[in-house]
């Protein structure tokens, strides 16, 4: 984002309808910079931060259900395991 002639409100919605808020964030901070009474500009900049927000919130739910599914396997497996056992 070097160059500040392609750093629109039409660019930042791009990125966020992409799912790249960062950028959107970015883009609408510069703008907000260049005009800094913009209402539209700050409501639209709150969204975009809420979105990067709750996307990372998300990202961060991955892993920890990844793991419970993994443990909930294993814990099946071993029960199966005990019952093989417990017929010998």
């Amino acid at each position: 984002m070097d160059n500040d002639d392609f750093l629109t409100v039409t660019m930042a919605k791009v990125y966020t309808d992409q799912g790249h808020h960062n950028q959107a964030v970015k883009i609408y901070r510069k703008l907000l910079k260049k005009e800094p009474g913009r209402e539209d500009l700050d409501e639209l900049l709150a969204k975009a931060e809420q979105k990067l927000v709750e996307t990372k919130n998300k990202e961060r739910l991955v892993p920890l259900f990844t793991e419970w599914i993994n443990l909930v396997l294993k814990h099946k497996r071993l029960k199966q395991l005990k019952k093989l056992k417990s017929k010998l």
